[in-house]
């Protein structure tokens, strides 16, 4: 585990560093467009070409193409590994290429014929403009995988971190040239996306030259991996973005129901995505080209101790960020997001909104854990047909709760879906492996959870003490509010997981003690 730790912990630093500048970016979006129905339509806009990168490239492409990068490495040596990776990213920017041409002329064609006006109208120039992005970025998801494959996890994450910085100065410099209202300043913010996307991907080049790799051009046309990956991509772009998938049609059908959900529950969303990204995406990314080797090598109780330990430092990291997500939802809300356009109004709503969303945090992240363990067993079916359940299932809870509790709906919608996203895999992967390690992970589930909501009473307690003495009317009481209960909370939560000896706690707290030199 502790190699799991190291590496996954590196790339949590540099996803959390740009987690934060992520966070940075939507404090100054909910400044500059609060949650408005602009803010809205670009959100919306912007989640289009999002989800086709997801679909394309950082989702499917990846998780059909590393396990085979893998499998060349193993088998074949390095040249046979680049050539066929040159060809895997030639056939992407030949496809997304088309879909980018595709998207971009069906949407000009339909401003032409249908003429919509307000939100739509707006929304819809924001998404052709912002949709070169998807191929973009569909490149830098690639370039990332290689390099995650090649044993790089620190530095292909911080590409993000760049793509956070350029959309920030977007807004700071660009926007305001952009003209004197908020429907034309927004779309500074989608020129930013563009220049974002390209600076991420470039990001990537300088690590993979320095392990061998040089582009060359190389057809992808009658390709045998080309084709492999190509036949596992539409299941496994269902399997991986199936939350994203769902987040696009339930928003869709919010923005015309109430366009202000949209913008409010993404906040929410963003808030999630922290704990997540730094933690369950960061193990996620760590296990795919783990896993897939020791698959390669039919290593299957390594891969099953592996898969167990991954679930179970995920479960201490989740739980907990869970728990302060709920306990701490307005106090956080309002010191990330409270000033300019953004009023105590949206702040309670985008709270609730997270309030809901948090109960399935672990679950959002044990999915795409999961997910992975299928595709490194070569698996695309199984997680895409349990996917497309959960899909219809989520729809159906979101139609029904949006109309009585608006973004607060989605959330618990979200969250109902993905727990039954999780039995379902776990269910069906231990079907598959014959015999699945869950000892040590109901464990230590039973003292976390309770642990979990202990530290959730406490800051909750301490949160309303604190703000019924003193206020948030400042900066540091607003800080305060939150670091102190989550501090105090935080120590409740270690204190009764390492008194209990959990795995992931005490490897933790030694590589922490090492760290800081403790005990030499």
């Amino acid at each position: 585990m502790s190699q799991m730790l190291k590496s996954s912990g590196a790339m949590a630093a540099a996803t959390m560093t740009s987690r934060l500048l992520g966070m940075v970016r939507e404090m100054v979006y909910a400044g500059f467009m609060g949650n408005s129905a602009v803010a809205s339509a670009f959100t919306l806009a912007f989640q289009v070409p999002n989800l086709f990168r997801r679909l394309l490239g950082e989702g499917a492409l990846t998780a059909a193409f590393i396990p085979l990068f893998k499998e060349k490495e193993v088998k074949e040596g390095a040249e046979s590994m680049w050539r066929t990776a040159n060809a895997v990213i030639c056939g992407l920017v030949l496809a997304a290429g088309a879909v980018t041409v595709l998207a971009v002329g069906g949407i000009s064609l339909f401003l032409v014929v249908r003429k919509p006006s307000g939100e739509t109208l707006l929304m819809l120039q924001l998404m052709r403009l912002m949709f070169p992005y998807m191929l973009l970025v569909c490149l830098a998801a690639v370039l990332i995988g290689m390099a995650n494959a090649r044993g790089h996890f620190f530095i292909p994450s911080l590409g993000a971190a760049v793509l956070n910085v350029v959309m920030i100065a977007s807004v700071i410099f660009l926007a305001p040239r952009m003209g004197p209202t908020l429907e034309t300043q927004i779309f500074g913010l989608a020129i930013g996306v563009l220049v974002a996307g390209a600076a991420q991907a470039f990001f990537q080049l300088p690590t993979l030259s320095r392990e061998g790799y040089a582009f060359a051009w190389v057809s992808p046309w009658n390709n045998p991996t080309v084709r492999e990956v190509a036949l596992k991509m539409l299941p496994g772009s269902i399997g991986v973005a199936a939350f994203q998938i769902n987040v696009l049609l339930t928003q869709s059908f919010s923005f015309w129901f109430d366009s202000t959900i949209v913008s409010t529950f993404n906040y929410a969303v963003r808030l999630m995505e922290l704990p997540q990204g730094m933690f369950g995406i960061s193990l996620a990314t760590y296990l795919l080209p783990t896993l897939s080797g020791l698959a390669a090598k039919k290593q299957y109780p390594e891969f099953r101790t592996t898969l167990e330990q991954g679930l179970t430092t995920l479960s201490f990291a989740n739980l907990f960020a869970a728990a302060m997500s709920m306990a701490l939802a307005v106090p956080i809300v309002r010191l990330l997001f409270e000033r300019g356009a953004f009023t105590p109004e949206a702040t309670y709503r985008v709270a609730l909104a997270l309030i809901c969303l948090a109960p399935g945090l672990l679950m959002f992240s044990m999915n795409n854990i999961l997910a992975r363990a299928f595709f490194a067993l070569k698996d695309i079916q199984t997680p895409m047909k349990i996917s497309v359940l959960c899909l219809v299932l989520n729809l159906v809870f979101a139609f029904w709760m949006v109309q009585r509790s608006r973004e607060a709906g989605l959330g618990a919608a979200n969250s109902l879906s993905a727990v039954i996203n999780m039995l379902l895999l776990l269910y069906a992967l231990r079907r598959k492996l014959a015999h699945l390690e869950t000892a040590k992970l109901k464990r230590t589930l039973i003292i976390l959870v309770p642990a979990a909501v202990a530290s959730g009473v406490v800051a909750s307690l301490l949160f309303r003490a604190f703000d019924f003495r003193f206020g948030h009317v400042s900066l540091f009481l607003r800080i305060a509010g939150v670091f102190g209960p989550a501090a105090v909370a935080g120590l409740v939560y270690a204190g009764i997981a390492i008194g209990f000896k959990v795995p992931a706690a005490m490897e933790m707290f030694q590589l922490v003690t090492r760290r800081l030199g403790v005990g030499k």
